[in-house]
C-alpha cells in the first residue's frame, strides 16, 4: 500500500467487523456507489446470525444499516464515527434471506453529517435507520 492508500479514509476501515478486507472474521460486504451519495449491497444471512429461532437477530440487522451508513461516507472521502443510531424494525427477517441494503446522504453541514439506510426484501422495507455522524479528526 502506498503512502497515498495509507492516508485514504478507508484505510483505517480495513478492520471492520463488517466490511474489513484484512479481518479473517468480517462479513465481507462490499458496497458500490450509486450516484453521487449513495451505496448499496447484499447480504446472505445463515443460522449464525439468529436471535429468536430463524429469526435474524437485529443487532446483525442494526450493524449492517450502520454499515451502509459510514460507508456512504467512505465513498466520498469522509471518515466519520456513528454518534447517533436509530433503528426502526419493520418486519422479521429469517435467517437466510438475501437482504438489498442501501444507504444515502439526507443532510451534511460538515462536521456533521445526516444519513438514512434502508434493508429491503425483493420491494419490501423490512428496517431502516438514520443515524448522525461526526468526521474523524486526523492526528
Amino acid at each position: 500500500m502506498d503512502q497515498t492508500d495509507a492516508d485514504a479514509p478507508h484505510s483505517s476501515h480495513r478492520f471492520c467487523l463488517m466490511c474489513g478486507t484484512d479481518n479473517p472474521l468480517s462479513f465481507g460486504l462490499k458496497f458500490k456507489k450509486i450516484g453521487e451519495s449513495a451505496v448499496s449491497t447484499t447480504f446472505t444471512g445463515n443460522s449464525n446470525f439468529q436471535g429468536y429461532t430463524g429469526v435474524m437477530h437485529g443487532g446483525v440487522l442494526s450493524a449492517l444499516l450502520d454499515t451502509a451508513m459510514a460507508q456512504c461516507l467512505l465513498h466520498q472521502n469522509i471518515e466519520a464515527v456513528t454518534g447517533e443510531l436509530n433503528v426502526r424494525y419493520l418486519e422479521q427477517v429469517n435467517c437466510d434471506t438475501t437482504l438489498d441494503i442501501k444507504a444515502w446522504v439526507d443532510s451534511s453541514l460538515p462536521p456533521l453529517y445526516h444519513l438514512k439506510s434502508q434493508i429491503c426484501i425483493g420491494d419490501k422495507i423490512v428496517c431502516k435507520g438514520k443515524a448522525k455522524f461526526m468526521e474523524r479528526k486526523h492526528h
